[in-house]
């Protein structure tokens, strides 16, 4: 939990003294020809240390704050200290890598938010705990149901492109946090097909 809340405190940190100074979130934002032609390859981890605003920084957080535990306490256990660490930043940076190379020639293209990585860790928790349930718009809806509208909007958003939200980044992220849950824990599938047959709803 503390390795997690560090993650959270950080990205707040950062983001809440970038709005307030538009040179530190230049510095940080993904922005190709920065990478292209400076070789400013941390870019590519530390856009998701900095927000659009608040309302992007407290959605993203609270996420990760929520779903972020019990991802952070496995990946502990299996790999050490910096197994979580390096899960979520391997997220940042697969999760924004298509989006990067799509638009490596648009000087005008910008990334920013911590969305893909916080993607990986909340689809990481539902693979784990399908049946748990998340609550939307004050309403409990069970994790599986979610990830299954939340995957389908995404898709028809980033085809209609009708915001200014970067989609891929969250489907590659969530695509991303299943895969290595399940390569770094075998079992992890087995037991989704398991729970998937046996719907529990914890907390009814």
């Amino acid at each position: 939990m503390l390795i997690n809340l560090a993650i959270v405190a950080a990205t707040v940190i950062v983001s809440l003294l970038a709005f307030n100074n538009g040179r530190l979130q230049e510095r940080l934002i993904l922005w190709p020809p920065a990478i292209q032609r400076k070789r400013e390859w941390w870019r590519l981890l530390s856009y998701g240390l900095v927000h659009a605003d608040g309302m992007h920084l407290l959605f993203n957080m609270m996420t990760l704050f929520f779903f972020g535990n019990l991802i952070a306490e496995l990946f502990t256990l299996r790999f050490g200290l910096l197994g979580f660490p390096l899960f979520y930043a391997s997220a940042l940076l697969v999760s924004i890598l298509p989006s990067y190379l799509n638009n490596r020639g648009n000087p005008r293209y910008r990334s920013l938010g911590a969305s893909g990585a916080v993607s990986a860790v909340m689809f990481a928790y539902i693979l784990l705990q399908p049946w748990s349930l998340i609550i939307v718009w004050f309403i409990p809806v069970p994790a599986i149901l979610y990830a299954i509208a939340y995957t389908a909007y995404a898709v028809m958003a980033q085809r209609q492109g009708f915001d200014n939200v970067n989609h891929n980044a969250h489907l590659t992220g969530a695509a991303y946090g299943v895969l290595v849950t399940m390569i770094a824990f075998p079992t992890a599938f087995p037991m989704f097909l398991r729970q998937m047959l046996s719907p529990r709803f914890p907390g009814l």
